[in-house]
C-alpha cells in the first residue's frame, strides 16, 4: 500500500479517534468530578460525612474500574443501542469509552481533592463558608493542577481504550491497525497508526504537564491562598461574632 492510499485512511482513523477521546472525556470529566468530590465529602471527617453514600458510591466506582474494557463494551451493548441506536462506529463507541471512563476520573479526583490542605477548609468555615463556598472556591482551585494531570491520564487511557474498541467495530485507528495491519497484513500501516498513536500521546502529556506546572508556579496548593482572599468581605462579621461571645 502507497503513502496515497494510506494518507485517506489515516486521515479518517484520526477524526474518528478524536471524537471518540474527545466526547467520552468530556462527559468523564463533567459527571467523574463531582462523584470525585462527594466521595470525598461523604467520607468519615467529611463535609457532608455519610457513611452508607460513600459505601454504595465507592463500591459501584471500584466495580465499574474493575471490570476490564472490552468486557464492559460487550455488556453495554443492549444499552449502547439504545442510546445511539447502533452498536458499531465511533459514535457507538463513546458510550462504553464514557462509561468506563467516568469511574477511572472520579478515583483519580478523589485523590487529588484530599491532598488539599484541611486547615484552607477549616479557614473558610470559619468565615462562615458553606459546603459549596468551600468546594468552589477551596478544593477545586487548590487542585487543579493536580486534576489537570488527572484529566491527561484519563485522556491517554482512553485513546487506549478507543484502541480497544476498534477491534470490535469501533473505529479509529485501532479499527485501521486491526483491519489492514493484521488482517491484510500491511505491516507498514500498522507501524505508521503505532507511532501516530505514540506521538499523539506524547503531546497530550508534554501538553498536560505543562499545563499542571504553570498552574501550580502560578498558585495551587503552594500558593498564598489567594481563595480565602474571595471571602474577606466576611471576615467583620466573623470578628464581631467572636466578640459577643
Amino acid at each position: 500500500m502507497t503513502w496515497s492510499e494510506m494518507q485517506p485512511l489515516l486521515a479518517q482513523a484520526c477524526q474518528e479517534t478524536l471524537v471518540m477521546v474527545g466526547w467520552s472525556t468530556l462527559i468523564a470529566v463533567v459527571v467523574g468530578l463531582p462523584i470525585g468530590v462527594l466521595l470525598v465529602l461523604t467520607d468519615r471527617g467529611g463535609l457532608l460525612q455519610n457513611t452508607p453514600v460513600n459505601k454504595t458510591l465507592g463500591q459501584i466506582v471500584n466495580i465499574a474500574r474493575s471490570m476490564p474494557f472490552i468486557i464492559l463494551m460487550v455488556a453495554l451493548m443492549s444499552f449502547t443501542r439504545w442510546v445511539t441506536g447502533t452498536t458499531i462506529g465511533s459514535e457507538a463507541a463513546v458510550v462504553p469509552l464514557a462509561i468506563g471512563g467516568i469511574p477511572f476520573f472520579a478515583r483519580l479526583v478523589e485523590t487529588a481533592v484530599r491532598e488539599v490542605d484541611g486547615g484552607l477548609v477549616e479557614a473558610v468555615q470559619a468565615m462562615g463558608g458553606n459546603t459549596w463556598t468551600i468546594v468552589r472556591k477551596v478544593l477545586v482551585p487548590e487542585a487543579l493542577p493536580s486534576l489537570i494531570a488527572s484529566t491527561t491520564t484519563t485522556v491517554i487511557a482512553l485513546i487506549g481504550y478507543s484502541a480497544m474498541a476498534g477491534t470490535v467495530g469501533g473505529g479509529g485507528l485501532g479499527d485501521l491497525a486491526v483491519r489492514y495491519g493484521y488482517q491484510r497484513f500491511e505491516s507498514g500501516l500498522m507501524w505508521i497508526t503505532v507511532a501516530v498513536l505514540a506521538v499523539a500521546i506524547s503531546v497530550i502529556q508534554f501538553a498536560g504537564d505543562y499545563a499542571a506546572r504553570t498552574l501550580h508556579r502560578r498558585g495551587g496548593r503552594s500558593g498564598p491562598g489567594p481563595k480565602l482572599r474571595l471571602l474577606k468581605a466576611k471576615e467583620p462579621a466573623a470578628a464581631d461574632v467572636s466578640k459577643v461571645a
